[in-house]
């Protein structure tokens, strides 16, 4: 089956005795033994009949074995840094997240080393990979919110040239854009809640991977941590999965009419998105990315960003990305605001940077929106 009709039938199982189109939801958390049964389900912090479905589907769509959902894509990036020792090192892209900057924060207190380096060149690759006892490399891309892109088959082959294991957060892009492990990353890590639930209504988290050893460490921790998703939870991710090609189809055409409108302003000054020929990038995205995804981020140059962020109509001020809904924020202000001042100037985070998340809206409407809101500030 193609991409899309997997999005579809990927993990669907005929119900005995009614054939439901629609799997049901399984929400026992404990299961009724008899002596001769054989364990396969015994509770719901380890094993439940719907979580798996929606695993069956995510490993299918990266052409993966396995697959590993959390409660949210902390808990998948946590899982990831769990299974580090102390003295160990990760080296990771040094525009990410602020939480796994948190995450990382955490490990390091356990005694992980941590080292943040530019992963955008080879250059800066062999450097950043020049460290005794690396054992993972951490890479996002595009990156969050900078919108830089990393070559991730070049930093696959030099990590593991050093016998260090790739894991890619490839939330920004979500499976409908980029396959990390069809470019030769070992892991494939998301926030579910973002694009691949799509509705701003359950928190997710998950892994794809082929590895059994790693199939075995993640499924022991989740279950001794018990960061599992509940069956409600996971139904609603598979739901959204349905439509993922339909809602990214719309959302980067919605984001490139607003790249087009961001850079014919003239209270706008670099405008970041990976499908323009000027971005540092651009060959590369255009290389692993079948379209160049939903997020945009500008520089504002009309007043304070705060400003800004309360005059639009139809772009709600919030954290989060990849909804049906329309998002904007300002990083130093919302998600970036516990990384420290300095480390957001010398990662290019300024006071006066927007994101943008594009939405399934009309996109003339959304154009408009943002039309109005950058007028006031001229």
């Amino acid at each position: 089956m193609r991409f899309d009709t997997r999005l579809v039938h990927g993990g669907r199982r005929a119900t005995p005795g009614t054939g439901d189109v629609v799997p049901p939801i399984h929400v026992s958390t404990t299961y009724e033994r008899r002596a001769q049964d054989d364990l396969r389900y015994f509770y719901g912090r380890g094993e439940n009949p719907t979580r798996e479905q929606l695993e069956e589907c995510l490993a299918d769509l990266e052409g993966a074995r396995f697959a590993t959902v959390l409660s949210s894509g902390q808990a998948a990036a946590a899982t990831v840094l769990a299974q580090l020792r102390p003295g160990q090192c990760v080296v990771s892209t040094d525009d990410v997240y602020s939480g796994t900057d948190a995450l990382f924060e955490l490990a390091a207190r356990q005694g992980v080393r941590v080292r943040y380096a530019d992963l955008t060149t080879p250059e800066g690759i062999d450097s950043g990979l020049d460290v005794p006892g690396v054992a993972l490399v951490w890479v996002e891309t595009p990156t969050n919110p900078l919108l830089s892109v990393v070559d991730i088959a070049e930093v696959a082959g030099r990590a593991h040239e050093r016998g260090a294991r790739l894991v890619v957060d490839n939330t920004f892009a979500s499976p409908a854009l980029q396959r990390p492990l069809d470019l030769g990353a070992d892991v494939s890590l998301y926030s579910t809640t973002k694009s691949i639930a799509g509705h701003a209504d359950v928190l997710g988290g998950a892994l794809v991977y082929a590895d059994e050893e790693l199939h075995a460490a993640y499924r022991s921790y989740r279950t001794a941590a018990g960061n599992v998703p509940g069956a409600l939870d996971c139904f609603l991710v598979r739901r959204g999965l349905h439509t993922l090609s339909l809602r990214v189809s719309r959302q980067v055409a919605n984001a490139w009419a607003l790249v087009e409108r961001l850079r014919a302003s003239p209270v706008v000054g670099r405008v970041h998105y990976p499908g323009l020929a000027e971005h540092p990038q651009h060959a590369v995205a255009k290389a692993q990315m079948t379209e160049p995804g939903s997020m945009v981020s500008f520089e504002y140059l009309g007043g304070p960003a705060a400003r800004l962020l309360d005059r639009f109509a139809l772009f709600s001020c919030g954290v989060s990305l990849g909804g049906v809904h329309s998002l904007v924020e300002c990083p130093a202000l919302m998600t970036h605001r516990p990384v420290p001042a300095e480390v957001r100037a010398r990662r290019g985070i300024g006071d006066a940077l927007i994101r943008l998340s594009a939405g399934i809206e009309d996109g003339r409407d959304l154009v408009e929106d943002v039309s109005r809101a950058l007028a006031d500030g001229i």
